[in-house]
């Protein structure tokens, strides 16, 4: 058994070593061994094209994760005050579909519903505005966001919702005795509690959109993104700077991961206790 999970583990790892060996190489091809150098992390760095689908990935990931955060967490408290078995199961099976679900369907699903709103509200806008150019809604930056919430929301349910399961409810119960308004409930007792689950839901809502390409395809439109740029340029061919910007977005996935993987470790050994609001 050893032997054959050793067998499964190189092969899922294997290539990606690959692909970080070759991140060094000084020659001009990918596979072509010249020499160590951290050449083409500069040009990578360099490169504006590079930059510029950089910092719209890191822009739709930041927008992506407070979004995600914010109605995952509001969802994942409403669904614990959900006292009927029934509609409880109901919630939870669509909560894992949105997870289940093949991101192409997300993508295909996500761009219909997109051009469909566009047809009905472009021409309401160029009635209301008129004149020669009048705003129009079009495939970029929010329909992007819009996607990758989709997805990533169920992720952050799931996550604050396990730490609230661990939690005292004794503690909201006695908030609630000393006449703590249902904000002060929230502010005071179980906000301090879910904090790191918040954040580590968060972070695992920015990796997964940071490196998602199938759905940003089908809704980017013009909009680039760092996935994007790298398979449009792997159609010429992979050479070292490729690799070392999957190199990148690797090492900050697995970093964004192990940070998420501590947060929520950390939570649920933490005590569930804390001070009642006067």
């Amino acid at each position: 058994m050893r032997i054959y999970a050793a067998f499964i583990y190189a092969f899922l790892y294997l290539p990606i070593a690959v692909i970080v060996f070759f991140s060094f190489n000084a020659g001009r091809y990918a596979m072509d061994w010249q020499g160590f150098s951290l050449g083409w992390y500069v040009t990578a760095w360099n490169n504006p094209f590079v930059m510029d689908a950089l910092m719209n990935s890191l822009i739709t990931a930041g927008g992506t994760s407070i979004m995600s955060v914010i109605i995952g967490t509001a969802a994942a408290l409403g669904l614990e005050r959900v006292r009927s078995s029934v509609l409880h199961q109901i919630f939870d099976g669509l909560i894992y579909v949105a997870i289940i679900v093949p991101s192409i369907v997300i993508g295909i699903a996500t761009l219909i519903a997109a051009v469909t709103v566009f047809d009905f509200v472009n021409p309401v806008l160029a009635t209301l505005f008129g004149g020669g150019s009048p705003p129009k809604l079009k495939l970029g930056l929010w329909t992007v966001i819009a996607s990758h919430v989709l997805f990533n929301l169920a992720v952050v349910v799931l996550v604050v919702r396990a730490r609230l399961a661990t939690l005292d409810k004794n503690l909201v119960e006695a908030a609630q005795d000393l006449y703590a308004t249902p904000i002060g409930v929230f502010r005071q007792v179980l906000f301090p509690l879910l904090l790191p689950s918040i954040i580590a839901g968060g972070l695992l809502a920015f990796t997964f959109s940071l490196e998602d390409y199938i759905i940003t395809s089908f809704v980017a439109g013009p909009y680039s993104t760092l996935p994007i740029y790298v398979f449009a340029s792997i159609r010429r061919g992979v050479t070292p700077e490729i690799n070392a910007i999957g190199t990148v977005i690797l090492l900050a996935s697995f970093t964004l991961l192990i940070l998420s993987q501590w947060l929520m470790r950390r939570s649920a050994r933490r005590p569930a206790l804390a001070r009642p609001p006067p």
